[in-house]
C-alpha cells in the first residue's frame, strides 16, 4: 500500500458545479459526486475503478453490484440495457470485474469455495435458494443481497428473506479491503469525538474497517455535525450526501445512522480503489472519475483545502 504522501498540487481556478463540492455551512464542504461517486465507475465505460486489471475485491463487487439496481427484471436476461434475470446480474457484475462464472445459477451455485452459513458470509459472496437451486443473488453484508427478484419487478437490494441452500465465495482471500498497516497509517488524535454521533461512528469504523477518527473528520468537515444541513448543491445531512448519492447507496441521508454507514462504506470504496485517504477524501468531495483524471488530487482549490483540513485534524500530511 502506498504511504498517505500525496502531494496536494498548486491551487488553481475551482471546479465548474457539476464536478466540485458545493459548501454546506461555514465550516464544511458538500458532497459534490454524483452516481459516479457510489460505483466508483466513468461514465464512458461503466467498469468499476477497483476492476482495473481484472482485479475484483468485495468492494468492488458491491458497488458493480449496486450500478445495475433498477434494471428490470427479464428472464432469459444477459444485457443490462434490456433486463437480467438472477444469474444474468451474477453473471454480468463478475465480469465487468474480470471473473467468469457459469451462467445458470445452479452452476454458479457450485463455483467458487462452500461458506458454511450466512453469519460467515462476506459482501461478494453468492447467496443461492431452493433444491435444486433457481435463484441468486449477491450477498453487500448486514443481511442484505442485490439481486433481480421476478417478473415484473427490478434489481434491488433486499433482506436474506431465507436461509440460503448454498453460500459461494468467489472472491480469493485477502481481497476484503485496503491493508490495515495503511489504514493505521493516521493518528486520529486531533479529530472531534462526534458528540451525540460518536456511537455511529465508532460503530461504523469497526464494522468497515476504517482509521480511526475519519468518519467524525468528515462529519466536522461536511456538516459540522449537523444533520439538517441542506447545501446549496443539495447534498443532505450529517455527511453531505447529494440525493443520487444517498439512493445508489440505499440510505436516507437526513437519518444521521444510516447516512454515517453509507458514508463508511462510501468512503472504504474509495480507500480500496486507491489506496490512499488523501485520494479517498478528494473522490468523495469531487468524485473518483476527477481523482483518476487528474491521476491524483484534483487541481480545484475546494477539493484541496477539503483533503488540507480532514487530514490535518487526522494528524497527517495529504
Amino acid at each position: 500500500m502506498q504511504e498517505i504522501n500525496t502531494m496536494i498540487r498548486p491551487p488553481v481556478a475551482a471546479a465548474p458545479a457539476a464536478t466540485a463540492g458545493a459548501t454546506a455551512t461555514a465550516s464544511g464542504t458538500g458532497f459534490a459526486s454524483a452516481l459516479e461517486g457510489v460505483l466508483g465507475t466513468s461514465a464512458s465505460t461503466g467498469v468499476g475503478a477497483a476492476a482495473t486489471g481484472g482485479a475484483a475485491s468485495e468492494t468492488a463487487v458491491v458497488a458493480g453490484a449496486r450500478k445495475y439496481i433498477g434494471v428490470p427484471y427479464v428472464w432469459g436476461g444477459t444485457d443490462p440495457a434490456r433486463g437480467l434475470d438472477c444469474s444474468g446480474l451474477v453473471q454480468r457484475v463478475y465480469a465487468d470485474l474480470g471473473v467468469s462464472l457459469p451462467r445458470v445459477s445452479r452452476d454458479q451455485a457450485k463455483a467458487g469455495t462452500a461458506v458454511p452459513s450466512l453469519d460467515q458470509a462476506r459482501p461478494g459472496d453468492l447467496v443461492a435458494f431452493g433444491s435444486p437451486v433457481h435463484h441468486i443473488g449477491i450477498y453487500i453484508g448486514d443481511g442484505k443481497m442485490i439481486h433481480a427478484p421476478q417478473a415484473g419487478e427490478n434489481v434491488r437490494v433486499q433482506d436474506v428473506y431465507e436461509t440460503p441452500t448454498a453460500i459461494r465465495r468467489i472472491l480469493p482471500s485477502g481481497t476484503a479491503s485496503a491493508s490495515a498497516a495503511s489504514l493505521a497509517s493516521v493518528s486520529g488524535a486531533s479529530v472531534p469525538s462526534g458528540g451525540a454521533y460518536a456511537s455511529l461512528f465508532s460503530t461504523a469504523t469497526a464494522r468497515h474497517g476504517l482509521p480511526q477518527g475519519l468518519l467524525a473528520a468528515v462529519a466536522k468537515a461536511e456538516s459540522n455535525f449537523n444533520p439538517s444541513a441542506v447545501s446549496h448543491a443539495g447534498a443532505r445531512g450529517l455527511m453531505q450526501l447529494m440525493p443520487a448519492t444517498a439512493a445508489g447507496l440505499g440510505v436516507d441521508p437526513m437519518n444521521p445512522a444510516q447516512a454515517v454507514d453509507g458514508a463508511a462504506r462510501l468512503l472504504k470504496s474509495h480507500l480500496s480503489t486507491f489506496d490512499s485517504v488523501p485520494l479517498a477524501l478528494a473522490a468523495y468531495n469531487a468524485g473518483p472519475g476527477a481523482v483518476r483524471r487528474y491521476d491524483g488530487i484534483p487541481p480545484y482549490a475546494e477539493t484541496q483545502n477539503y483533503v488540507r483540513k480532514i487530514m490535518g485534524m487526522l494528524g497527517g500530511t495529504p
